[in-house]
């Protein structure tokens, strides 16, 4: 699993994504065992590195479930992995990172 995470990071890096963090839910019960978020630099940026991880993630046997987009949102299924990419301001708006870290600290305080 941590492998597959590191091959979608960095797949995103190269191609300038930007504040690409990766979050491991898999001791919490969440709809999959990670997220990860990353900002794109417009629309098209997003929906190229969409493009992009399906080019290079599929011969590795990696299934997509489901693409949901929109122009400033974009959020890939892998089933026990989700990806977020999104606009700088839809990012900020929804702080997607408040609530998983809110999610992961309730755990420890049990």
């Amino acid at each position: 699993m941590q492998k597959r995470v590191e091959q979608i990071v960095k797949i995103l890096d190269e191609k300038k994504a930007e504040s690409i963090e990766a979050f491991d839910m898999s001791d919490r019960d969440y709809i999959a065992k990670f997220v990860i978020i990353a900002t794109a630099m417009a629309g098209r940026h997003a929906f190229a590195l969409t493009d992009e991880l399906k080019e290079r993630l599929k011969p590795l046997g990696e299934q997509f479930l489901a693409i949901e987009s929109s122009d400033d949102w974009v959020v890939v299924d892998l089933g026990d992995i989700l990806i977020h990419i999104m606009s700088a301001e839809h990012r900020a708006k929804y702080n997607i990172e408040e609530l998983l870290t809110k999610l992961k600290e309730q755990k420890s305080s049990f």
